[in-house]
């Protein structure tokens, strides 16, 4: 009896080892995750401040709050078992389903390059005044934080499957730990600094009073004039970014395409900040021509569907 009882706590010391070993390998497989869907949580700091703008600022940081709750929610409660679960069962459903999310990725990339060359028109229907409904502060506050949602849970959804994907062939334990690392990490860091973009312009108010050095006061001025170019900056690289995750991901769904990447990377390995851009620019512009057939498609479809 005593015999059986210490080779089962045997078992015990040795399953634990070998579970404390193997999540010891759990921060570097966050590093490798964030580093692979950085190009999305890009994309999600640049789009997200939009949502605040016009709304009143004292709110501002409530709104955030919100919509990084439901993130962190959506990632951890929805998207993160539901990758799990798609994993176990229906493994070989993982690439589809990244891939319909790239080319999701490389259509809303291009339509914010075509808004861009074509905004006068909106700034026109806008001006108008037509068709638009009054509501109140409290209802277009609803409005924002459901849109902000809405686009968070697209991108969110494309974290987990990224992750997962890096995770599939290690044990369950790291598979957990790892998405909800990533999940709390990533949630954390996007809005986080989403709020410090929303504020900066407060911030820079406030170094910029009378009371302070003038020094300080020319800080204050500065942020106060960079943060409108900042936030363009944002909106160019956060849809670059798109397009260039979007069709990565596709590539990387696609046998020939894949080679092709590869072979890149192994042309320019001697460079490989050279490679990276190489790389990240021909996907970028292969997400544009993707998006722009996409957009052409679902055109074409809602004309059928009217008709």
């Amino acid at each position: 009896m005593a015999s059986g009882l210490l080779a089962l706590l045997d078992d015990v010391a040795a399953l634990v080892k070998v579970s404390a070993a193997s999540l010891d390998d759990v921060p570097a497989q966050v590093s490798k995750t964030t580093g692979k869907v950085s190009g999305i949580v890009i994309d999600d700091t640049a789009v997200t401040p939009k949502y605040v703008v016009g709304l009143d600022p004292s709110r501002e940081l409530t709104i955030i709050y919100h919509i990084a709750k439901r993130s962190l929610l959506n990632k951890v409660l929805l998207l993160s078992p539901a990758a799990l679960i798609l994993g176990f069962f229906a493994p070989w459903a993982i690439p589809p389903i990244l891939m319909l999310g790239g080319a999701f990725l490389c259509f809303e990339g291009y339509e914010k390059v075509h808004s861009m060359f074509s905004s006068h028109h909106t700034d026109d229907a806008e001006n108008s005044g037509e068709g638009m409904n009054v509501i109140t502060p409290e209802e277009l506050e609803k409005e924002r934080i459901k849109g902000a949602v809405r686009t968070d849970l697209i991108l969110s959804a494309e974290i987990v499957a990224i992750t997962y994907s890096t995770v599939a062939d290690k044990p369950l334990t790291n598979q957990i730990a790892v998405m909800l690392a990533v999940a709390v990490f990533i949630t954390i860091a996007v809005y986080g600094f989403v709020g410090l973009i929303v504020k900066a312009d407060d911030i820079g108010l406030h170094l910029a009073k009378e009371k302070h050095h003038a020094s300080v006061r020319s800080i204050g001025q500065g942020i106060v004039k960079f943060m409108p170019h900042l936030l363009k900056i944002l909106s160019y690289v956060g849809t670059a970014a798109m397009l260039w995750v979007g069709a990565e991901i596709i590539a990387h769904g696609i046998p020939y395409t894949s080679h092709l990447l590869h072979d890149l990377d192994l042309a320019l390995a001697h460079m490989p900040a050279l490679a990276w851009f190489v790389k990240a620019l021909v996907c970028a512009l292969g997400g544009l021509a993707l998006g722009f057939v996409i957009e052409k498609v679902v055109v074409l479809v809602r004309r059928l569907l009217k008709k």
